[in-house]
């Protein structure tokens, strides 16, 4: 059987979690399932300290929700362990495990992949190749991970409101400006630099990490219950006329293939015809 999560363990308590879902990484049902049951066990393994995300695929971290897969099977997912839908279930449990999260962003990370990235407990991005946006709004829907919440607690409440309600991109450089990531590394010292952070925590003791964690997501995680609201608003959303067409262009234009759109997203979707390139846009990409 496939796997989306190609999983190793490059030094003791230090785990790898690399994305292969061919064309372009999207999220699905069986990336939520996946993510899930390496959760539970990132929850219950005594050794584990520190886990780091990256993708094999240079051009998406993950790209989004895979917009094709029926919203009522989507809605109808059995809840997670937390009581709540198994997406809002894996993004709650990744950040308060006792392991150190590190999303290592190499490549496109927009709509629940912006979102997986926030709910780990570190982001490090290629200072080139690193894409991150919250692209949902630009097609009449509202984000379902509630990164409202996540972002406006990392860069403020005016740079949550331009990058959501924007619905631009933001690149490596000006992502870690604003706060959306930890540090923009230079694309040639990304792994290296990633890897050698995690094997230091790796070599630090189990308890004192878990603990001084704990307190850290005391002081700064969002409560729960504001989680399901957001999800509820988003599977209305995307029942509207509006949103259905206007996702019925994307699809045409080349959304969900490797494809200029998904590449340059965040520019082509502000345009009155998702086909053609503006002659000026505001991109969040001028660092």
């Amino acid at each position: 059987m496939r796997t989306q999560i190609e999983l190793n363990m490059p030094a003791p308590g230090f785990w790898r979690a690399t994305f292969a879902n061919p064309p372009i990484n999207l999220v699905d049902p069986e990336t939520i399932s996946e993510l899930s049951e390496l959760i539970v066990r990132l929850e219950r393994d005594p050794d584990i300290k520190v886990i780091v995300f990256e993708s094999g695929d240079p051009d998406f971290f993950l790209a989004h929700y895979d917009v094709l897969v029926d919203k009522a099977r989507t809605a109808a997912m059995i809840p997670g362990p937390t009581g709540m839908h198994p997406w809002l279930d894996v993004l709650v449990r990744l950040s308060r495990a006792p392991v150190v999260s590190i999303s290592s962003i190499r490549g496109r990370a927009r709509g629940a992949g912006s979102e997986f990235a926030l709910a780990c407990d570190i982001r490090f991005a290629s200072a080139e190749k690193a894409v991150l946006g919250q692209f949902e709004v630009g097609v009449g829907a509202v984000p379902g991970g509630n990164p409202m919440i996540r972002l406006a607690n990392l860069m403020g409440r005016g740079r949550a409101l331009e990058v959501v309600l924007g619905a631009d991109d933001f690149p490596g450089a000006l992502a870690e400006r604003y706060g959306y990531v930890n540090r923009a590394v230079p694309d040639a010292e990304l792994d290296g630099f990633v890897d050698r952070f995690a094997r230091r925590i790796a070599g630090f003791d189990k308890d004192a990490l878990r603990e001084a964690k704990r307190f850290v997501d005391e002081a700064s995680l969002p409560d729960d219950s504001l989680f399901p609201p957001a999800l509820d608003q988003f599977f209305v959303s995307v029942m509207r006329p509006a949103t259905k067409a206007r996702m019925a262009e994307l699809l045409e234009a080349g959304l969900q293939k490797r494809s200029d759109l998904e590449l340059n997203l965040g520019q082509r979707i502000a345009t009155g015809r998702v086909g053609e390139i503006p002659d000026e846009t505001f991109s969040g990409g001028d660092a």
